[in-house]
């Protein structure tokens, strides 16, 4: 046909050029979930030189993730309006900048302030990088192709960051971990403007600023709340907050409603498709930033080995995400994206019951199994799902569609680690304070409830029998919590899989006309 000529030849005649600017995609997209990584390699340590507590620790990985989850929707907006690149490259410098600041915090509520800025820095990374990756790749075969990479160096973040994060805490002080950012930011900002489109889609529209608020302030309530819930430290406060959240989220909602030019275009859930991809992608990074949260204390605290060598074992973990992500450009030609993702979502499955026969003192082998299965049946719905929440929007909307697959998996996640995380910590509470020894004082048993990493260093400071048979008991305190969030996550990726079947098994071919339908029309349009 006529009108798809010009974007199957404009992919073709610039193919070198668009695979470049792909390649400087990939940093922001790989130091997005490195710092994530090496943050939780790192907690075990900031807790001790910081003498953060346990709720400390939690917030110092959660308000980044909040943050940069509640902000997300805005920046996509601002992008819209003053250009993608523009604000792939602002981002980057203030990111760099708030990375130095968080390496030489003096306090945990210093560091907590400054990931907050940091996660503000970086919502503008995968917008950007989604919306440009969608301008770069025209046709379905290569932008699922591009997603694919995209996910990939996700992933290759997460394998790199435990290496890298683990070498840098034998060697240095636990603040160089967040120094890894600055020279991935230096390199983005060199080659980005020579490389990078830039890509507008309303030059005149308005910053919605109220909107912006209601985002982050539906957010942080909810997770707050829940999370002080989980622990035991709820009062009064926590049913106020969760409602004044949940309240928020129903004034934005009804705002986009009323909104001509809303930040989120709610009229994209018409398409089940969408919704459905959007609801799979946030709730399978739920389980698998929980479960990485959770083998990082795991590794260090229970098993007793050293950062690097707990970056060592979480390793092929991220090369399942890998494997999985590339290899599902080349399955969806067998089969259907439906069959791809919920064979997917059942392997995680597996997985996740393989992790809840884990022990404390002979886990190491189960816990890589089990990882490495989930991370594989993951990686192929992390890329699908993706690419069919972008796929299946018009080019108008395409803006709109990058910032909710971006922001989706980032609150998932968060969630994930806040919600899954607080579960063992309320299991770890419950069960220590049974299995105190007779010996151990009031005041150091009291310090030992509140975290494992103070009963573990108490363990190791008492010189009576009581020190040993605590560690021993708050270590196997610690592990029942992860079996328990490990078959949590087994239920959660098995009704995944089911609702994908249900809903998907016709919709992503239609969606995919659809998404062809618009783009020969917008082509058509031009020509």
């Amino acid at each position: 046909m006529p009108q798809t000529n010009p974007v199957r030849s404009g992919a073709q005649q610039a193919g070198r050029r668009r695979w470049l600017g792909l390649c400087v995609l990939m940093l922001p997209a790989l130091l997005a979930s490195l710092e994530l990584t090496v943050t939780h390699l790192a907690l075990p340590t900031i807790g001790a030189d910081l003498g953060a507590s346990s709720s400390q620790q939690l917030w110092i990985v959660d308000i980044y993730a909040f943050t940069l989850a509640g902000a997300m929707l805005a920046m996509g907006s601002l992008g819209d309006r003053i250009g993608s690149r523009r604000l792939l490259m602002l981002g980057a410098a203030v990111f760099a900048v708030a990375s130095a600041l968080a390496a030489y915090a003096p306090n945990a509520e210093t560091l907590i302030a400054v990931r907050a800025l940091m996660g503000i820095a970086g919502s503008t990374l995968m917008p950007s990088v989604l919306a440009l990756t969608a301008t770069l790749f025209t046709t379905a075969s290569q932008r699922r192709v591009a997603i694919g990479a995209v996910i990939a160096s996700v992933s290759a973040g997460t394998a790199i960051g435990p290496l890298v994060g683990g070498w840098l805490l034998n060697h240095f002080w636990w603040g160089s971990v967040f120094l890894i950012g600055m020279p991935v930011m230096a390199l983005l900002l060199a080659l980005g403007p020579s490389l990078l489109p830039e890509r507008r889609a309303h030059r005149h529209s308005r910053i919605d600023v109220l909107s912006a608020l209601l985002t982050v302030g539906a957010v942080l309530p909810v997770v707050y709340a829940l999370k002080q819930i989980a622990t035991g430290h709820g009062d009064r406060t926590s049913p106020l907050l969760l409602a004044l959240g949940l309240a928020l989220a129903a004034a934005f909602t009804g705002r986009q409603r009323r909104l001509p030019d809303p930040m989120v275009d709610l009229t994209l859930f018409r398409n089940p498709a969408f919704g459905t991809a959007l609801a799979t992608l946030a709730f399978g990074i739920f389980v698998l930033w929980g479960a990485n949260y959770a083998i990082a204390q795991y590794l260090q605290l229970v098993q007793g080995l050293s950062p690097l060598q707990a970056g060592l074992w979480t390793a092929p973990s991220a090369l399942g995400v890998i494997a999985g992500s590339t290899a599902a450009p080349q399955l969806v030609r067998l089969v259907r994206p439906a069959t791809v993702i919920a064979g997917g979502l059942l392997l995680a499955t597996a997985g996740f019951a393989v992790l809840t026969r884990i022990g404390p003192t002979d886990g190491l082998a189960t816990l890589v199994t089990g990882a490495v299965v989930i991370s594989a049946g993951l990686g192929p719905m992390m890329a699908l799902a993706t690419d069919l929440i972008i796929g299946s929007a018009p080019p108008e909307r395409a803006g709109s569609a990058s910032a909710m697959a971006s922001t989706a998996p980032q609150l998932g996640g968060a969630l994930g680690i806040a919600v899954l995380g607080s579960v063992i910590a309320a299991r770890y509470r419950d069960l220590v304070e049974e299995r105190i020894p007779a010996g151990v004082p009031a005041d150091l048993a009291a310090s030992a409830t509140d975290s494992l990493t103070a009963a573990v260093d108490l363990g190791a400071r008492l010189s009576t029998p009581a020190g040993p048979a605590l560690a021993d008991a708050a270590r196997a305190a610690f592990v029942s919590g992860f079996q328990l969030t490990a078959t949590v996550s087994a239920a959660v990726t098995l009704a995944l899989a089911v609702a994908t079947i249900a809903v998907l098994r016709s919709t992503p071919r239609r969606a995919e006309r659809a998404g062809r339908s618009h783009r020969s029309r917008s082509t058509s349009s031009r020509t």
